[in-house]
């Protein structure tokens, strides 16, 4: 005798968990073929848009500000990091204020890349919600507060 299946769901695409992660995989999917056309990944790409951002607003980019705002690891914005500055992306300075933190800004060749990816990004974005109007439903504001820690 087969054991019921021991899920408060009758369907697993009734699982609000696995939708998202269905989803987020599928996007995640069309972001990397998108974006290894200019050679990033999208954790490169968000940490490069993260910093031009950041820079932006007229913020000292460090490190760790890098890494809360993006809702990365520590020790892997870290690595990912240093392979953007080997490519001649970011520039990586301590600071006089803290030794312990780096200072990050893009270089002319990053910001010119982060301007590609965002817009390489963004298409992506716009085909792949298209099915869903961003303006009437409440899909955006959901996906901010389950953002917050």
């Amino acid at each position: 005798m087969q054991e019921p299946f021991p899920s408060e769901f009758s369907e697993p695409e009734e699982s609000p968990g696995f939708l998202l992660w269905q989803v987020s995989s599928l996007w995640q999917r069309r972001q990397k073929k998108a974006l290894s056309k200019i050679g990033l990944t999208h954790v490169q790409f968000v940490l490069l848009a993260g910093i031009g951002f950041l820079e932006s607003s007229k913020t000292l980019v460090t490190q760790v500000g890098l890494s809360k705002q993006a809702k990365t690891d520590v020790m892997m914005t870290s690595q990912v990091l240093r392979t953007l500055e080997s490519k001649g992306f970011l520039k990586r300075k301590r600071s006089t204020d803290d030794p312990r933190a780096y200072l990050l800004s893009l270089t002319k060749p990053g910001r010119s890349l982060m301007e590609k990816g965002l817009k390489i990004v963004e298409a992506v974005d716009r085909d792949f919600f298209k099915k869903v109007n961003l303006k009437t439903t409440n899909l955006l504001s959901s996906l901010q507060r389950l953002s917050e820690e």
